[in-house]
């Protein structure tokens, strides 16, 4: 089993150090993107030098955190001369992306903090706790254990990447620390109704179009108990999506009654296929059954990159799935 680094050697570390890159995984989320951002304004406050980097850039939906300007495209970053590269919210090293490891190359320590259970700990310091609902919420209790400063950008970056990834706090993996966490950040000055408010209700109109023709994909097994859509390269390209647009759609599928696992398939080009999955029962776990396909996550949330066509992922994927309702007595 891996052996986590403590909060303190990880404070040593950094307090040993001058300059740093803080990254995430390609096609960033909530937490990937909130969690940079708040534990790089945090260096920053105890005067550390920090490049903000991600390979696919920071998505619109997020570019209302005060700092997200900070974030580069990896393979537009000049100049990246840093000492420490701190990976967040990256279950894989190469989920960093191709750009973003050829850009921290050159650091001399590689921290890698994370909530993934499928995390290998490919750091030279790690710390993966499988039990936190997310990555921001880990950096919080960092930051507490070493009396670091929290600003008003960690803050609503903290919660932001919390709330994105709990589900608005409704997961099954959000805890009593989190409500506490989210309490404190409230006392710290946050005003839960207009951060909620810019990370709820300020999408695109081609999102609504992307909902429609997903729900034309829609099928489920005959007992209900498996559910699915697609999304393929020609509607994304003939609604002029982004990566953004599809994230946390899958929720809608996951949210009907009788549900046990829900699964998106989308084309990606190049003949690969990103599968999503979404379990409601550890009896069904959906990191165990992306691991057949190369793939990995959490319990309840895992994914997979895998070769095409969309078809033949399909039917690997389900095949699967329904292997492990029989295995566990639930078909």
């Amino acid at each position: 089993m891996l052996e986590n680094a403590t909060f303190t050697q990880i404070g040593e570390a950094i307090d040993a150090h001058q300059s740093f890159a803080v990254v995430s995984h390609v096609r960033p989320d909530g937490d990937a993107i909130g969690s940079i951002l708040a534990l790089g304004h945090a260096l920053e406050q105890l005067g550390k030098s920090v490049r903000y980097l991600n390979n696919d850039g920071c998505p619109e939906s997020l570019t209302f955190l005060p700092g997200s300007e900070k974030v580069e495209i990896s393979a537009d970053a000049e100049d990246v001369d840093i000492e420490v590269a701190i990976t967040l919210d990256t279950a894989a090293h190469s989920r960093v992306g191709e750009d973003s490891l050829e850009a921290i190359k050159g650091a001399k320590l590689l921290i890698n903090i994370d909530h993934h259970i499928s995390n290998p700990g490919y750091g030279d310091l790690n710390y993966i706790d499988s039990n936190s609902p997310a990555t921001g919420q880990i950096i919080y209790d960092l930051l507490m254990a070493l009396d670091w400063p929290i600003s008003g950008i960690t803050r609503d970056s903290i919660y932001v990447a919390v709330s994105t990834d709990t589900g608005s706090f409704q997961y099954p993996g959000t805890t009593q620390r989190t409500y506490e966490m989210a309490a404190d950040l409230v006392a710290r000055g946050l005003n839960v109704g207009e951060i909620n408010q810019l990370t709820y209700d300020n999408q695109p109109y081609r999102r609504v179009e992307l909902m429609r023709s997903l729900l034309n994909t829609l099928d489920r097994s005959d007992d209900g108990l498996l559910v699915w859509w697609d999304l393929r390269l020609s509607t994304k390209e003939e609604l002029g999506l982004v990566d953004d647009d599809t994230e946390g759609l899958i929720d809608f599928i996951r949210a009907v009654g009788g549900v046990v696992v829900a699964v998106f398939f989308e084309e990606l080009g190049g003949d690969k296929i990103r599968v999503s999955m979404r379990s409601k029962d550890r009896k069904i776990n959906a990191s165990d059954i992306c691991g057949v396909f190369g793939g990995g996550g959490h319990a309840l949330a895992a994914g997979i990159r895998m070769s095409g066509p969309l078809e033949d992922a399909r039917e690997k994927v389900l095949a699967e799935i329904r292997k492990a309702m029989v295995q566990a007595e639930l078909s």
